[in-house]
C-alpha cells in the first residue's frame, strides 16, 4: 500500500570455504607483510567479502592497507601499510620495488634467462566476456624470467615484474610458449585456452611470490622479506 516501509533483513552472505589462516612475516610502526595462503581472495569481490585476507587481516590489525594484492591461488608475500602516510610514500616508491616469484612451468624451456614485453589488455572469454590477456594493443609490460631447474616435463622458474598487470606472469609465460602447469585460463600464446576455459580465479597452476626487496620508507634501510616455498617450487 502507499505510503508502506518494507523492511529486509538479508540472510547472512554465504561464501565459499577457503583457507584463512596467514603468516605475519614482518611487521614494525608503519609496515606489515603476511604470506597468503593459495585460495584465499586478496580483496572483496566475486562473492567473497569476508573469506578474504584483507578481512582478516584487519581483524588483527585494524588500520592495514594492502599496497598490492596476488590472484586468488597465487601463494607468497602480500605487503600491508599501517597507516595513510607510509601508503602514500610506498605508492610513490612502487616502482622501486622488487618482487620475485618462482613458478612453474609446461614443457622445457629453451632460453636461461628472457625479458619478457607481450602488451597486456582485455580480450574475449565466453563466460566473463573480456579478461587479461596477451593483446598487442594493451599496455606495455615487462617481465624477466630466469630457469632454475629443467625437469622431466617441466621447468621451474624465478620471475621478476617490472610492470605489475593483471596476471601478469600467467600471460607472459604462455605467450612464449610455456603456460603455467594447471592453468586453467592462459594458454599457448597468451589468449584463453580452447576448451573449457576456467575463470581468473580458479586453482591448478603453481605460482608463488617468493620475495621482495625495498627501501624502508622511515629507516632507509633495504628490507627482503620472503615467504617460505611450496615443496613443488623448490630445487
Amino acid at each position: 500500500m502507499p505510503g508502506q516501509i518494507l523492511i529486509w533483513n538479508r540472510p547472512g552472505w554465504s561464501e565459499p570455504e577457503v583457507p584463512t589462516d596467514y603468516q605475519v612475516l614482518y611487521r614494525d610502526e608503519c609496515l606489515l607483510a603476511v604470506h597468503k595462503p593459495g585460495g584465499l581472495p586478496t580483496l572483496p569481490g566475486a562473492g567473497f567479502y569476508r573469506n578474504t585476507l584483507l578481512s582478516q587481516v584487519q581483524l588483527e590489525f585494524p588500520t592495514a592497507i594492502p599496497l598490492h594484492r596476488l590472484g586468488r591461488a597465487t601463494s607468497g608475500v602480500v605487503l600491508f601499510v599501517l597507516d595513510r602516510a607510509t601508503a602514500a610514500e610506498m605508492s610513490k616508491r612502487w616502482g622501486d620495488i622488487q618482487k620475485e616469484y618462482r613458478l612453474l612451468a609446461q614443457g622445457i624451456a629453451a632460453f636461461d634467462s628472457v625479458c619478457v614485453r607481450t602488451p597486456i589488455g582485455l580480450i574475449p572469454h565466453p563466460r566473463l566476456g573480456r579478461i587479461h590477456g596477451a593483446s598487442w594493443d594493451g599496455k606495455a609490460s615487462r617481465s624477466v624470467i630466469d630457469v632454475l631447474q629443467r625437469r622431466p616435463h617441466t621447468t621451474l622458474c624465478s620471475a621478476q615484474l617490472i610492470t605489475g598487470r593483471p596476471h601478469q606472469i600467467r600471460i607472459h609465460l604462455a605467450s612464449i610458449g610455456y603456460p603455467l602447469v594447471g592453468d586453467p585460463v592462459y594458454g599457448m600464446g597468451g589468449g584463453i585456452v580452447d576448451e573449457n576455459p576456467g575463470l581468473p580465479g580458479d586453482a591448478g597452476y603453481f605460482l608463488h611470490a617468493h620475495r621482495i626487496r625495498f627501501q624502508h620508507p622511515v629507516h632507509g634501510v633495504q628490507i627482503t622479506i620472503e615467504a617460505p616455498l611450496p615443496e613443488c617450487l623448490c630445487m
